[in-house]
């Protein structure tokens, strides 16, 4: 049973990730289109990819998280 748990927990987990990856870079690409459209400057930008790349970076510590607790034997 718990084994099942561990299991149901690492794929919500993995979806997740999935999500946040998928989202991230849909919104990436309409802020950044929009942001030219409207005329926002540079720094706006590069406001808008520095906000996508915490994005990334917080799914590739899902994804680590995710991985470690594989290799513990804790799911």
């Amino acid at each position: 049973m718990n084994d099942k748990r561990s299991q149901q927990d690492r794929q919500r987990a993995g979806r997740t990730a999935a999500i946040t990856i998928a989202g991230t870079a849909a919104l990436w690409v309409v802020a950044s289109f929009i942001g030219r459209q409207m005329g926002v400057s540079q720094r706006g930008l590069l406001l808008i990819d520095l906000l996508a790349l915490a994005g990334f970076v917080l799914a590739f510590v899902m994804i680590w998280q995710i991985w470690r607790a594989r290799r513990n034997g804790e799911g």
